[in-house]
């Protein structure tokens, strides 16, 4: 078993480029409550869709250690309720969950202005930058 493993740069830039062409066109959704666990169905209520571009991400950059994706422009979407952002949900263009995150004002893996989301109020999402580490 291999204990410090060290991915080339065109390992990993090749995997992240594979997760993110699955957004291609995708959502990121944004839920009430608490994170699902891992391959959990998504849980709580809708507060608000947005909408990634159709390439959602252009080529993935190694740099640092790390390899990272940054997206094209996301479409952003007029909250359908009312509640307290807990967690966000990219899904492809079919619905299909690609993952989860934790969503905060700050250290989280999405960070909003404020996590109080108001039904009828334009939310935005000025960028998102997904990123692997190569260690």
């Amino acid at each position: 078993m291999v204990n410090s493993p060290l991915f080339n740069d065109a390992t990993i830039v090749a995997g992240v480029n594979a997760v993110t062409a699955l957004l291609n066109s995708g959502t990121l959704k944004i839920y009430t409550g608490s994170q699902p666990a891992l391959d959990g169905s998504l849980t709580g209520t809708l507060l608000v869709t947005l909408t990634f571009s159709a390439t959602a991400f252009p080529t993935a950059v190694a740099s640092g250690g790390n390899v990272n994706a940054t997206a094209s422009s996301i479409t952003a979407g007029t909250a359908g309720n009312t509640g307290t952002a807990g967690y966000f949900a990219l899904l492809t263009s079919g619905s299909a969950t690609v993952m989860t995150g934790s969503v905060g004002t700050s250290g989280a893996d999405l960070n909003l202005n404020s996590t109080s989301i108001s039904s009828g109020a334009s939310v935005s999402c000025s960028s998102f930058v997904f990123s692997m580490p190569q260690t």
